[in-house]
């Protein structure tokens, strides 16, 4: 909503166009760290507890997929919100 009124605007066409790069600039950085809070929470536990070591991997990759399949989600939607933007500058 925000992103479409600053597009109809002239002014606004360039801060679209940085808003969406910066969403995709953050939604890559949380992915990151989600990412490696479960990697180091995974290792600690297997620390712990070395007999589940299977079960905790299986869990952690399961869990890091799907937080990358959101974090790709999040980011081509920027990137369509983007081009839809340059699309309207040029077309």
């Amino acid at each position: 909503m925000f992103l479409q009124l600053l597009a109809e605007t002239n002014w606004g066409l360039g801060f679209a166009i940085g808003f969406a790069a910066f969403g995709a600039g953050l939604v890559t950085f949380g992915a990151g760290m989600g990412i490696s809070r479960i990697a180091s929470a995974s290792v600690e536990s297997i620390a712990r507890q070395p007999e589940a070591s299977g079960d905790i991997r299986g869990a952690m990759i399961l869990t890091a997929a799907l937080i990358e399949g959101v974090a790709l989600f999040a980011t081509v939607v920027c990137f369509l919100i983007q081009n839809g933007v340059i699309g309207k500058i040029t077309g």
